[in-house]
């Protein structure tokens, strides 16, 4: 199960995410990615400290944003990767793409 919660901090929207981001749960994340886009942000921290697994599918939402918030002039930024979840950006090269931060709010901090 994926519970996802929002919040924002100096006008960058905060998209934290906790539990497993598998094929069945990657939709919910990239919808709620979406509707944050459309709310009219272009800088997101998509904080995943909490979430102890990623798929393909997961990884397909979270580019997906990347690329509509880019194309808006603004940037995506991870934070508090777990290793495994690391693991799975690093495999996918998808560590070279994304601005990864230890912390929320190094993230939120580094707009």
């Amino acid at each position: 199960m994926l519970e996802i919660h929002i919040a924002e901090k100096n006008r960058v929207a905060v998209v934290a995410a906790q539990g497993r981001v598998d094929s069945s749960s990657a939709g919910q994340l990239g919808d709620v990615l979406t509707a944050v886009i459309a709310d009219g942000f272009n800088r997101i921290v998509l904080d995943i400290a909490s979430v102890d697994y990623m798929s393909s599918a997961g990884l397909r939402e979270i580019v997906s944003a990347l690329k509509k918030v880019r194309n808006d002039g603004g940037d995506m930024r991870l934070a508090e990767a777990t290793e495994r979840v690391y693991e799975v950006l690093e495999i996918s090269g998808l560590h070279t793409i994304f601005r990864i931060f230890d912390s929320a709010a190094e993230a939120i901090n580094s707009f």
